[in-house]
């Protein structure tokens, strides 16, 4: 097929590389050309007619894209093969994220195996679709950044946050987004019928991003406070956000601004005044939901919700692909 995309994911047997596969395979203007899995090497690939290869048995140079969607800390090595291959590089793990080896070292807790790649694009189109068009390398946002940064997004772009009070998100996501490997956290019998704080305040390691990526679009932006939980469910995510707005706008006028910023954006719904966002609107959809409640004069509260692997992470990276090749935006998604 002339001017078809070929495609390689990395880590295609993880949920979010399940998802990813499922994607493509549907993308009018995709083929795949290799899924890898170390656990699952030699098996069919549901949905399409490949069979998972061991990734050392793979090269970047094979496709013309490749999807990462592997651990942290074991991805950046392969985007660098990417790179050096001359393929463009879709990033989903947290690798190449933050702009500096030295705000990855604070944030991870140990050097960056590839500095020379820094910075990357940022892959939040809706904030930054300039320049992940037409690049090489974008590092893919994953749930609790996307659906916050989000949320926040046109409280940002208008300088209308307090710099003297903190943001507060109180997030939720499903079980899916702690990834497909086991772990007594996410066993059946710890989540079923429970919620479970973790990392509350200041200790999350997506602090580090979305702070960044807030303060180049307001750069007074408070700190954050944020509180993530483990919702017994598979998938959705929601950003519960608490925020004090300064004298740019009351919290009557907030929902009227994210009509206004969102109008044009095919995959960002703000819902009328006096509706919630829930996750069920979200779940196995490539959107973003969000609703926006005045509480009083310069507090707002504002419910961002979205599917932990879709626009989370794996439609998200298509999205990403489809600017990075000059396509339509939301070619394979809607």
């Amino acid at each position: 097929m002339a001017n078809t995309i070929l495609a390689g994911v990395y880590g295609a047997s993880g949920y979010a590389g399940l998802e990813l596969v499922e994607i493509l395979a549907g993308h009018p203007a995709v083929e795949m050309g290799f899924a890898t899995s170390n656990t699952y090497a030699g098996e069919a690939v549901a949905g399409t007619a490949l069979r998972y290869r061991p990734s050392a048995e793979v090269s970047p140079n094979e496709v013309d894209v490749i999807f990462l969607a592997l651990p942290h800390k074991a991805s950046a090595a392969v985007a660098k093969l990417g790179i050096d291959a001359g393929v463009k590089v879709v990033d989903l793990s947290a690798d190449l994220r933050l702009d500096s080896a030295e705000a990855y070292e604070r944030a991870y807790h140990s050097p960056h195996p590839h500095p020379e790649l820094l910075p990357v694009p940022y892959g939040l189109p809706e904030s930054n679709r300039k320049n992940i068009k037409n690049a090489d390398l974008v590092a893919t946002p994953g749930c609790y950044p996307t659906t916050t940064l989000l949320g926040l997004y046109p409280l940002l772009r208008r300088g209308a946050l307090a710099a003297d009070a903190p943001v507060i998100v109180d997030a939720k996501s499903g079980v899916t987004g702690a990834g497909r490997k086991p772990s007594l956290t996410t066993h059946f019998a710890e989540v079923y019928s429970n919620l479970v704080p973790y990392k509350v305040g200041r200790s999350h390691r997506h602090i580090s991003e979305m702070e960044q990526e807030a303060r180049k679009l307001c750069a007074d932006f408070g700190p954050l406070i944020f509180c993530p939980h483990l919702l017994p469910v598979a998938r959705g995510l929601m950003s519960s956000i608490y925020v004090t707005l300064n004298a740019r706008l009351t919290s009557h006028q907030a929902h009227e601004l994210y009509c206004q910023n969102y109008a044009d954006e095919p995959l960002v719904e703000v819902l009328p005044l006096g509706a919630q966002a829930t996750l069920k609107q979200v779940v196995k959809t490539n959107s973003c939901v969000i609703s926006v409640t005045p509480v009083l004069e310069r507090q707002a509260h504002i419910t961002s919700v979205t599917d932990n692997l879709r626009k989370g992470a794996a439609s998200q990276a298509v999205q990403n692909m489809n600017l990075m090749f000059g396509i339509e935006e939301t070619a394979g998604l809607v």
